[in-house]
């Protein structure tokens, strides 16, 4: 018997809202069948949707900070009641395995709690004055109403990425979920219903990225733009921001380079790659994308993340447990990265493993590939692939491994593996990355700076410094 067809409506003003319009169906990726309907909204749902969150904005920015919070940690406790709801949730229509969106839950909740208790340490500063009896002030003030628009790879995650630092500096938010994975970001709506947020702080409207995310980006009510998502999507929005000159917080994506030296821990380097790339299907912008290996250990290390790769299981996470990995997305990942391995094939490089659409019957599963003979003038060297495919090109040392890492439109996460703490330090000196890290695998901290450089973004996420990207300074000159 199939499951019932959830038809979730906009969460508004601290109501779910009655539809008025179009829908938009979602799918589970493991085995295409229909989960859900979520609103196609319009421009009017959209549009109250902001007003409801511009009227709320001052009375919410004027309450003292550690109110504010305690609205948080209610959010929080709510998701832990739900946890298992809420995987279960999210491996469905994303196609995560379980036990990985059991993480992004409880992780999730987490950095709910972790931002709250900014609420007392958010400080300002006390700036001397050329001018006697005079005093200078800087003041961290709310910049108004967040305009949130979610990417599908972890997308429950993503809203507390967003709307937990943006509350407790006292603005408001409007979200839109991914239209592939919506049904999380509903259910996230329904706790925040039960925890008593007051009515326009936090909403959720659906819909496309051409409709409802253009006209949120578009919108002079909108003082932030919070996007992860595409390089071309962003691009997008920033062509629109620039109308209203609108402050931008973009997390476009990675092609994160893996350094392997003739001094590495192989065994290490080979397990923290593995789970570096097939974490997610490889659908994460921090995932090693490409491996640069020096000669003397290529041939080991190859042949070990042969038998790696190989030893990854994987299919539909509902049928199956203590899979690595589920499928991708959709038709579209599967038959962009199919293409590229072709692509690849015919350049030159050769098929270690894998290197082809696994036919489990439903679903978009691409097997575990490694490419060998790669070569930096290849496609599959440079463009972003999100799925579980690693290509490796040898390098002379390390010197060379940083010059052609750098040389890319990336620049968010990055990776090295040696035992010499002065490569090590050179690799930190000169990786023009917003991340490096060195003999573990790829995966940020919630008190880090989750930022990059070139094509990857605009601004971060995390920490201190990810919550004052919510801010604007407010400096007041008092003569006495």
């Amino acid at each position: 018997m199939s499951e019932p067809i959830t038809r979730y409506k906009n969460f508004i003003n601290g109501q779910f809202t009655a539809l008025t319009g179009a829908e938009i169906e979602n799918y589970n990726p493991s085995n295409q069948r229909l989960l859900s309907t979520i609103p196609q909204s319009n421009e009017q749902e959209v549009n109250h949707a902001l007003d409801c969150a511009k009227d709320a904005q001052l009375a919410w920015g004027l309450r003292p900070a550690i109110e504010r919070a305690g609205f948080l940690h209610k959010i929080a406790q709510g998701i832990r009641k739900n946890a298992s709801e809420l995987a279960l949730c999210i491996t469905k229509e994303q196609g995560k395995v379980l036990s990985l969106a059991e993480v992004e839950v409880n992780f999730t909740a987490d950095y709910l709690d972790y931002m709250a208790e900014w609420a007392r340490r958010i400080e300002g500063e006390v700036i001397n004055s050329d001018r006697a009896g005079e005093n200078i002030f800087l003041f961290r003030k709310p910049l108004g109403v967040v305009a949130g628009i979610l990417p599908w790879n972890f997308p429950f995650f993503l809203i507390a990425r967003k709307m937990a630092p943006a509350l407790i500096m006292g603005n408001t938010i409007v979200i839109k979920p991914s239209e592939e994975t919506p049904n999380n970001c509903y259910e996230f709506a329904k706790i925040v219903a039960e925890s008593g947020l007051p009515a326009g702080v936090f909403n959720v409207v659906g819909g496309d990225g051409g409709g409802v995310g253009h006209q949120l980006t578009s919108d002079k009510r909108v003082d932030m733009i919070s996007f992860t998502g595409s390089v071309d999507t962003g691009s997008r929005i920033m062509a629109t921001a620039s109308q209203n000159i609108t402050k931008l917080n973009l997390e476009l994506g990675g092609k994160a380079p893996a350094i392997v030296l003739d001094d590495a821990d192989i065994d290490l380097a080979v397990k923290a790659i593995t789970a570096s790339r097939v974490i997610n299907t490889g659908q994460v912008c921090n995932c090693a994308e490409r491996v640069y290996v020096q000669p003397n250990v290529a041939d080991e290390f190859i042949s070990k993340l042969k038998v790696s790769m190989e030893q990854v299981t994987f299919g539909d996470p509902l049928l199956q447990d203590n899979l690595d990995m589920g499928p991708l997305v959709n038709k579209i990942g599967l038959d962009k990265v199919a293409k590229m391995v072709e692509t690849a094939k015919i350049q030159g490089a050769e098929v270690i493993t894998g290197g082809h659409i696994a036919d489990l019957g439903a679903g978009y599963h691409y097997k575990p590939t490694v490419l060998a003979n790669c070569s930096n003038d290849m496609e599959i060297m440079n463009k972003e692939i999100f799925a579980p495919v690693l290509p490796i090109q040898i390098v002379s040392d390390l010197s060379e491994a940083i010059t052609i890492a750098n040389a890319s439109d990336y620049g968010l996460t990055s990776s090295l593996y040696t035992r010499d703490i002065s490569k090590a330090m050179q690799a930190v000196n000169q990786l023009s990355y917003g991340e490096t890290y060195i003999n573990r695998e790829n995966f940020e901290a919630m008190q880090g700076f989750h930022a990059g450089t070139r094509k990857s973004g605009i601004g971060g996420a995390d920490g201190k410094h990810g919550l004052y990207e919510y801010s604007h300074t407010h400096v007041v000159y008092i003569q006495a």
